[in-house]
């Protein structure tokens, strides 16, 4: 069990990105009134922001 929630704590700024930071951009975008680059969607553009900054930081262990 212990190794379980090791792996998943480790994860969790990805998860965090996910499931956080992109719903808040794309909300923000929408409140804006902005539109996202090259014809996506808004949720689209904040999963990839999302996803890239979570990775960032689950693999330097730290958000900037």
């Amino acid at each position: 069990m212990q190794g379980a929630l090791q792996k998943l704590f480790s994860v969790m700024p990805l998860i965090f990105g996910i499931g956080f930071i992109a719903p808040v951009i794309a909300q923000s975008m929408a409140l804006g009134g902005w539109e996202a680059p090259l014809g996506m969607e808004r949720i689209t553009l904040g999963l990839l922001i999302g996803a890239l900054w979570g990775l960032y930081a689950t693999i330097k262990g730290r958000w900037i």
